[in-house]
């Protein structure tokens, strides 16, 4: 079992050296560097009011679509994803677990093995989430065939794919936003490899 203390160093390890498209995110990044590094492994776990999730932004290999689940706490569409827990190797592995559990395709292919980050974003939660406050959230891709059969979990209503440029209108205010420097991301990285 991997110890908060731990899952605290590789995931600063490894928002430390994402250097992100943009500048936003840049800034970003910094502000996550200095939590994580005050709160090592205390930010880890859920139980204090701000704590690092990890969310995965499923994918169709085209990016033409994304698969997003109707979260039942925060009654909108959004990415999979949410806490770490205790057997987790490190946060990638989180996302990656909670979205195989959330969508019930097993078969999702992580976009970086590694676990290099797409993306940043922290939110504030409304009282319906409970003791949790905010959430310093890390997110991934990983790939799925569209042909692939979502299964509702326990934490949504619904899981669905849906196209990029034709999204639900029950979203945070910001989900387009961050889908397409998510977009942004993936596309880049593919380039820079090819």
């Amino acid at each position: 079992m991997t110890s908060a203390e731990d899952l605290a160093v590789t995931a600063l390890d490894s928002i430390r050296s994402w250097e992100p498209l943009r500048p936003a995110q840049a800034a970003l990044r910094q502000e996550y560097v200095s939590f994580v590094e005050e709160g090592r492994g205390e930010v880890v776990f859920r139980g204090t009011p701000e704590h690092l999730t990890g969310s995965c932004f499923v994918l169709t290999p085209d990016l033409a679509h994304v698969l997003l689940c109707f979260h039942r706490k925060g009654q909108f569409w959004v990415q999979v994803g949410g806490h770490v827990e205790p057997g987790d190797d490190s946060l990638a592995a989180g996302a990656f677990r909670e979205a195989r559990e959330e969508s019930g395709i097993a078969s999702l292919e992580p976009f970086e093995p590694d676990g290099a980050p797409v993306d940043l974003h922290r939110h504030a939660l409304s009282s319906r989430f409970g003791t949790c406050l905010v959430h310093w959230d890390v997110g991934y891709v990983a790939f799925a065939d569209l042909d692939a059969l979502p299964v509702v979990s326990d934490e949504s209503e619904a899981v669905a794919w849906f196209r990029v440029d034709r999204l639900p209108p029950e979203l945070p205010e910001d989900f387009p936003v961050r889908l397409r420097t998510v977009l942004e991301e993936v596309t880049h990285r593919r380039r820079a490899s090819a």
